[in-house]
């Protein structure tokens, strides 16, 4: 059986004693049992639990779409007070890290770059090495994978949703992320890592057998997840991403696709392990809200060799080239980001879009970021924690 970090905390009690905490949280950052990381470390530590933190969403998960704010609060079953950290500042202030010693970081991460909870730890890292306090990461699985994929980020693209040269699906979970950043990037926080115990790198989150808690409102399922690596493009577009339905992220379109056109410019490309079944659906919220979509909902039929970036980037070149007059891309702003399009961000790499424009395959585009690929996989190795 897999324990993750907050369940093996109680193992490193020497290394807390005495000390003011922190935790970094939400609704999702639950034991086997589901009870809260806040009340197990309240039992484990009493009132040296001080004061709780929140990324995106807010601290129960509460906040549907990006750029939607948090304010501080107080947590009502606690009493601490909640800073949120995707609100009036995504840093913590000296003020907020006077309150602690050691700041405690129990986020479920889904294994993808733009994922905004991974910046909030990184900035949390930063504040840490600035304020001389420490960081301990509880690790937890990464729900889908330890597989790599997609082109590494580039610096011209550096935002919310990307700091870091990393792939679209990095394959590390956050503790291993945390490790990798602090030391790759010399940021030189007092970092410490409660791993987990009897998890395999290569399981995904169906394989854990852990209970699955939304770490975000339209991240409902691991098969979200699982999908999300590609699947988040849309939201760089003018076509719905599945948001406002019971499927986000698996669902996707617009009332100006038409299934037998896309399907015919997908007819040769390689797209192993999964299918686009056709058919209509309507969101009641966001894009294209009360009208009927032509689309498509992925299925994922053999996740070992599925590979969601480059099937998503496949569609996608799809409808681009099939409705240059109907599509468009999001304009600005997008996760604070007010000049930038949302698009070159979410890629990672601006000149990728136009070769997309131009109708450059896919497959040539993969081969491209491949010496970049295979250096990151070196990079990453010395950090990795867990057997494949």
């Amino acid at each position: 059986m897999i324990s993750i970090g907050l369940e093996n905390l109680k193992d490193s009690g020497e290394l807390l004693r005495g000390k003011r905490l922190g935790l970094l949280c939400n609704q999702a950052s639950t034991d086997r049992q589901l009870r809260h990381g806040r009340d197990v470390i309240l039992e484990l530590f009493g009132d040296q639990l001080c004061c709780l933190f929140s990324p995106q969403h807010g601290f129960f998960s509460e906040k549907q779409d990006n750029m939607i704010e948090s304010d501080h609060s107080r947590d009502p079953v606690s009493g601490l007070p909640v800073f949120s950290l995707y609100g009036e500042t995504r840093r913590p202030s000296a003020e907020m890290f006077a309150q602690l010693d050691v700041l405690l970081i129990d986020i479920i991460d889904v294994g993808t770059r733009v994922y905004t909870f991974l910046y909030t730890m990184a900035y949390c890292l930063e504040a840490a090495a600035e304020f001389g306090k420490q960081i301990v990461v509880l690790d937890r699985p990464n729900p889908i994978g330890n597989a790599v994929e997609g082109n590494v980020l580039q610096d011209g693209c550096r935002s919310f949703v990307g700091l870091y040269p990393i792939p679209m699906r990095h394959g590390m979970t956050f503790g291993e992320l945390a490790l990798f950043i602090n030391k790759e990037f010399n940021i030189g926080a007092d970092l410490r890592v409660i791993s987990m115990e009897g998890y395999n790198s290569s399981m995904l989150f169906r394989d854990t057998g852990f209970p699955w808690v939304a770490p975000s409102p339209n991240m409902p399922t691991p098969e979200t997840a699982l999908v999300y690596p590609g699947q988040v493009l849309w939201e760089g577009t003018n076509c719905s991403e599945g948001r406002g339905t019971t499927l986000p992220f698996e669902l996707v379109g617009a009332p100006f696709w038409e299934h037998n056109k896309i399907m015919e410019y997908l007819s040769g490309a390689e797209l192993p392990g999964c299918t686009f079944r056709p058919l209509l659906f309507q969101p009641t919220s966001g894009k294209w809200a009360e009208q009927v979509c032509v689309g498509f909902q992925l299925h994922v039929l053999d996740s070992a060799i599925f590979r969601p970036y480059l099937t998503s980037l496949a569609l996608l070149q799809a409808v681009m080239v099939s409705y240059g007059d109907e599509f468009f891309y999001k304009e600005p702003p997008y996760e604070y980001e007010y000049e930038r399009l949302p698009m070159d961000l979410i890629l990672g790499d601006d000149r990728l879009r136009g070769k997309l424009e131009m109708g450059v395959n896919i497959t040539e585009l993969e081969k491209e970021w491949q010496p970049e690929l295979k250096h990151f996989l070196v990079q990453r190795e010395k950090y990795l924690l867990y057997e494949s």
